[in-house]
């Protein structure tokens, strides 16, 4: 079976809101970085996936500019698809579920922004697909909504999906299991050598 990583929205359309001065990991490129060299490695697909909202003019507008990812993260790479969607989850509105099964993947690690929203209902309609969820924290980030704060809600969204909908790690937990696996199949490799 293949892993695919799916990222979620981590776009310059956040970071332009006034919202975005209260996020709970402003730095999320990073661990997003990490988690995409880490798929690399293991020759998982990466889907990069942007929301728009054309003709609202606000900062989810193709035509403010704002839809296009963050700076600081590695481009994707040739094979490695650019969705555009305009639903809160990334397969109602574009073609992931045919680019997933094309590729044979059955397994996803899914981060990006708005946990608690699109990060959130991407998971569990990947988990009513049919697909091995791992939701992926710290390479997830959100907002503060009403009187909860933006850890309240990773909190409550980490809380509702684990063992329901996806398994819940971080990225540090995923590269250990990467290795091992990599690891015995080394191993493997060697022994019938």
């Amino acid at each position: 079976m293949s892993r695919a990583l799916i990222v979620i929205d981590v776009q310059e359309s956040f970071r332009v809101r006034p919202l975005w001065a209260d996020t709970l990991n402003p730095g999320v490129a990073e661990p997003v970085n990490r988690l995409v060299d880490l798929a690399r490695a293991a020759g998982d697909l990466v889907v990069w996936v942007l929301h728009t909202e054309p003709g609202s003019g606000n900062p989810f507008d193709p035509a403010t500019g704002h839809v296009r990812l963050f700076e600081e993260l590695d481009e994707p790479r040739p094979g490695e698809p650019l969705l555009h969607k305009t639903s809160h989850n990334a397969f109602t509105t574009t073609n992931l579920q045919q680019i997933l099964t094309t590729h044979g993947v059955g397994e996803l690690r899914i981060c990006g922004i708005r946990a608690e929203q699109c990060v959130e209902t991407t998971t569990r309609v990947a988990s009513d697909l049919g697909y091995d969820v791992t939701f992926v924290s710290d390479a997830t980030t959100t907002d503060p909504l009403g009187r909860f704060s933006a850890a309240d809600l990773l909190e409550r969204t980490e809380t509702v999906l684990r063992d329901r909908f996806a398994r819940i790690a971080t990225v540090a937990e995923l590269a250990a299991e990467d290795g091992a696996r990599a690891g015995e199949q080394a191993e493997v490799a060697a022994s019938t050598a």
